[in-house]
């Protein structure tokens, strides 16, 4: 995945307009942009996308785990078998291990077979979930299929005014948040998603941000309007000069499987060059 759209859980055009697009994946959302007087419609209007199916893969983000419609949400869209649920407002590896018994409960009930729903968390929605970044990994968390940070709930449980300065950059308690999910994502050896670029009409300031998070270690961005999506997939699409230049790095550590460091295009290079080729040629692959 490269490229994540969410879509309003009630608007069926919207739902459409998503389908139609070049996402990698589709988040139904049932939890910021529905009213609670829309949660019950909307939790119709998912089951029914999903039921029709998809060329992408197909997520619903619920309610978090703490309010009275997680269980609503959970119960509604299982039988439809979403690719995977992304849980909002997660606080560590314990929200996904509850989730993940909920989950197992509904596929039993609904005939899914088990385990088949992933579970894509939000890992730093809130000022407590920074101290639980650490906890994914250990035990195994098997649905576990990824992790996306989020700036805009931590500024609103943080109190901030914004989370980016005059630049247009995220501060210091974002920056921070943004790396403890790529740690924590590397450390669970799951895909980290960058998040959500607001300002959808600057589509310059999208592309400079999902390259800076490639450069990173993200292998996937978040979007909130389809106009951003072609930005997102050439921006974590590797180019085919890139694919040419890991192959050769492969290659030349294939032809000297003892190595530990070798000599491509005047360069030397180690074991981790090896595996960042393969990275790159994976999103290829993947793309």
């Amino acid at each position: 995945m490269r490229s994540l759209l969410f879509v309003p859980g009630d608007d069926e055009r919207k739902i459409a307009k998503g389908l139609a697009s070049a996402a990698d994946a589709l988040i139904l959302d049932l939890e910021d942009s529905v009213a609670v007087a829309r949660k019950a419609a909307a939790r119709e209007l998912c089951a029914a996308t999903l039921a029709a199916g998809a060329r992408m893969k197909l997520f619903v983000r619920m309610n978090a785990l703490d309010t009275p419609a997680a269980l609503l949400d959970l119960a509604a869209v299982v039988k439809a078998r979403p690719y995977g649920i992304m849980l909002p407002k997660c606080r560590g590896g314990d929200d996904v291990q509850l989730l993940s018994h909920y989950l197992a409960a509904l596929e039993a009930r609904d005939g899914v077979p088990a385990g088949e729903t992933r579970i894509l968390p939000i890992v730093t929605e809130t000022g407590g979930s920074m101290f639980g970044l650490g906890s994914y990994d250990n035990p195994p968390l098997p649905r576990l299929c990824g992790m996306l940070w989020g700036g805009e709930d931590l500024a609103a449980d943080l109190g901030a005014i914004t989370n980016r300065d005059d630049d247009g950059r995220y501060t210091a308690p974002y920056l921070l948040a943004r790396s403890l999910c790529l740690f924590a994502a590397s450390a669970a050896s799951v895909v980290a998603v960058d998040a959500v670029f607001t300002n959808f009409r600057d589509a310059a300031g999208l592309k400079a941000e999902a390259i800076a998070g490639l450069r990173s270690g993200f292998s996937a961005k978040a979007a909130i309007h389809p106009d951003q999506i072609a930005v997102i997939n050439e921006a974590f699409t590797p180019g085919a000069a890139d694919v040419e230049a890991a192959r050769r790095v492969i290659a030349a550590f294939d032809a000297a499987p003892g190595a530990g460091v070798v000599s491509v295009d005047g360069k030397m290079l180690d074991r981790p060059h090896y595996r960042t080729a393969q990275r790159v040629l994976a999103r290829a692959a993947g793309a």
